[in-house]
């Protein structure tokens, strides 16, 4: 099983690690910075031992990186891995982004449910089953979102289970939540955020998250 060092320092941009299966262009690490697509959030970009990889998938508690099928790497051989640390940054000031928001609503609008959520490199978005537009919603929404963010609270993070790697996050005050993704450490990391409503038909409203910059 790949130790997930993405956990324990999402800021780490470059790792030497120990390639620990081949299979054709898929290869696995004994530990990895790169993170995989999970819960909306996209994979990062990067490169191993300067082979981009082409695509990062998790496989149970594996995560199995495709490369191109000349790359030549075998079990056991040391290999440098980096990752884009500006599409990075930009996927964990909006994954977080997009967990307060999801938490604000939660909170604010009895009876709603998430339905789908994505986290790319320009925006995140939350789908939610609703039966009428949630347009007024969002100035307050938007509001109490950034006044969090300005507070520059402090983002704990660890595992609940261990062993089935399920973690959480949790601001003091505010709400512990599961979450398997990368996060900043604080709040105020995230900078100012804007809220746009996107209907995508009757009973699916979706809410897009940009950051200011």
């Amino acid at each position: 099983m790949t130790k997930k060092v993405f956990w324990a320092d999402p800021y780490k941009t470059s790792l030497s690690t120990t390639v620990t299966s081949v299979s054709g262009p898929d290869i696995t690490l004994s530990e990895t910075i790169f993170f995989a697509f999970s819960g909306g959030q996209e994979s990062d970009a990067g490169t191993i031992e300067d082979h981009v990889v082409s695509a990062a998938q998790k496989q149970g508690q594996e995560i199995v990186y495709t490369l191109a099928d000349d790359h030549g790497l075998v079990t056991g051989q040391s290999v440098f891995v980096q990752i884009d640390w500006v599409r990075r940054y930009r996927l964990m000031r909006l994954h977080f982004a997009a967990e307060l928001v999801l938490e604000l609503f939660y909170k604010k609008l009895s009876g709603v449910s998430k339905v789908g959520a994505h986290i790319a490199q320009d925006k995140a978005r939350i789908d939610f089953a609703w039966p009428e537009s949630i347009a007024p919603l969002l100035p307050s929404m938007a509001s109490d979102a950034n006044s969090i963010i300005a507070a520059d609270l402090e983002i704990k993070t660890a595992f609940d289970d261990e062993p089935n790697e399920r973690r959480y996050w949790e601001i003091s005050g505010f709400s512990r939540v599961p979450c398997g993704g990368t996060h900043v450490k604080r709040t105020g990391e995230i900078g100012t955020i804007k809220l746009k409503r996107n209907n995508k038909g009757r009973g699916n409203e979706r809410v897009e998250i940009y950051l200011a910059s």
